[in-house]
């Protein structure tokens, strides 16, 4: 019988890391530069690794081998099979992080055998005056485009957007895109590691050489038309799901709780994750109790139809799956 599973966090240091996913989230840290944890993920070479219950000790590719639909849901085994479609992160920018845009599932199948990369990020804190850039402040052309870039002024085109504590932002392939300085944010994407840096702020690493830039590949990946605003407008009633973004690749409910609620997963035939953004609480299903902290990234199999969560004190859940 499958039940509620907790995996152990994928440390990546980064050297626009800091110290915010260990003092906020308790995330192991060993390093002052911890930029991002994986939360759960089944990317080749990076696969999250059971915590709790008899399953402990076995990745996420191993289980969807063994329990296929009931793990993920039917049509998404059917889809995807062992590949596990979405990536779960946690990032802490305590400097900027370099500006960039992901290739759609066409172009990163083409060239790099991979899926796209469409994501969303809900910024968990941040810090006064922090910002994101998304998109473009108006209307460009490639070749307004590359003119900035080679005089070092391809900010100057981007928009910068100020950001607080609980703002979303729905980022699909194509929009060119960066977190700022003092920002933390859950990220929820497309299991894609494909990145095309455009401009990194001439940083260079320990022994002077600046990172490369995919100046070329991004050209004709990259969305060029203005942003409209970019932050996805909701207003979240307690103790009930509210969507923030539904796309092709996954829905994201947002649900703060204050007593105990019940869920019925029944008609979904999709796994779900709950990433918790605040609070404690208890998972109770089918007899089992797992206990829920702030910053713990909890697998619904698909085959869990009837769950309570119980909360401790106030607590802020994002819901994620994939509807069919």
């Amino acid at each position: 019988m499958l039940y509620p599973l907790k995996f152990n966090s994928i440390l990546k240091d980064k050297i626009w890391g800091g110290t915010r996913l260990k003092s906020i989230f308790n995330k192991p840290a060993v390093t002052d530069k911890l930029g991002e944890t994986w939360e759960l993920s089944g990317y080749e070479g990076d696969e999250s690794v059971v915590t709790n219950g008899f399953l402990a000790g076995n990745n996420l590719t191993e289980l969807i081998e063994i329990y296929m639909g009931e793990l993920v849901g039917d049509k998404i085994f059917d889809e995807f099979g062992l590949s596990f479609p979405l990536l779960f992160k946690l990032i802490d920018a305590n400097d900027n992080l370099s500006i960039q845009v992901h290739p759609g599932d066409e172009v990163a199948a083409e060239r790099h055998n991979s899926y796209g990369k469409t994501e969303m990020w809900y910024v968990v804190a941040a810090e006064d005056g922090a910002e994101l850039i998304i998109g473009f402040n108006k209307d460009c052309t490639q070749e307004e485009y590359l003119d900035a870039l080679s005089k070092d002024k391809v900010e100057d085109l981007l928009q910068k957007v100020k950001v607080k504590k609980g703002d979303v932002f729905f980022i699909p392939a194509g929009l060119v895109h960066a977190i700022g300085r003092g920002v933390l944010v859950a990220e929820i994407q497309q299991s894609s590691d494909i990145t095309y840096r455009i401009y990194d702020y001439k940083r260079t690493d320990d022994n002077g050489n600046e990172r490369d830039l995919h100046t070329e590949e991004a050209l004709d990946v990259i969305d060029f038309s203005a942003s409209k605003d970019p932050k996805t407008k909701y207003q979240a009633k307690v103790n009930e799901s509210t969507n923030l973004i539904s796309c092709d690749y996954f829905t994201t409910n947002i649900i703060q709780i204050d007593k105990p609620i019940n869920l019925n997963y029944a008609t979904l035939d999709s796994f779900v994750v709950y990433m918790c953004m605040e609070g404690d609480m208890l998972i109770i299903s089918e007899g089992e109790k797992l206990k829920v902290s702030k910053g713990d990234t909890i697998l619904i199999p698909a085959s869990l139809n009837e769950l309570v969560l119980i909360p401790e004190n106030k607590v802020t859940l994002l819901e994620i799956y994939i509807k069919n």
